[in-house]
């Protein structure tokens, strides 16, 4: 089975999180979102694997969600365009294997979704 992560170089979990992969020598794709973002179709799909609102895959610290998100009323569908449009609001690092997704921020997670039929989609320690 395809497993796809979208990674960015710049983020020591999304590093981390490469290194796990390689180092158990599964075969991955990279999907450099901030180079080419996901598409507004993508978005909703991997949040359907994650079983996420879109706030709930927004990074809240970035200086882009200060200035175009916080304290907007924005519907979900305007949520997801603004994550397409300025992708580095995407939580990351994102492991999709199937129909299914983690956000890989430990171990425990990437473990999840490579070995087990049943995870926490959520596992970010």
């Amino acid at each position: 089975m395809d497993i796809k992560i979208y990674h960015n170089k710049r983020c020591s979990k999304s590093n981390a999180a490469m290194k796990a992969l390689e180092n158990q020598n599964i075969h991955f794709t990279i999907v450099n979102y901030l180079e080419n973002p996901p598409s507004v179709q993508e978005l909703k799909n991997i949040l359907q694997m994650l079983e996420l609102k879109p706030l709930e895959l927004m990074r809240t610290n970035e200086e882009v969600f200060k200035e175009k998100v916080k304290g907007k009323n924005l519907a979900d569908e305007e949520l997801i365009v603004a994550m397409h449009e300025n992708p580095i609001l995407i939580q990351r690092p994102i492991i999709i294997k199937g129909n299914k997704a983690v956000i890989a921020r430990s171990e425990e997670a990437i473990d999840s979704i490579i070995y087990r039929n049943s995870f926490n989609r959520h596992c970010e320690a």
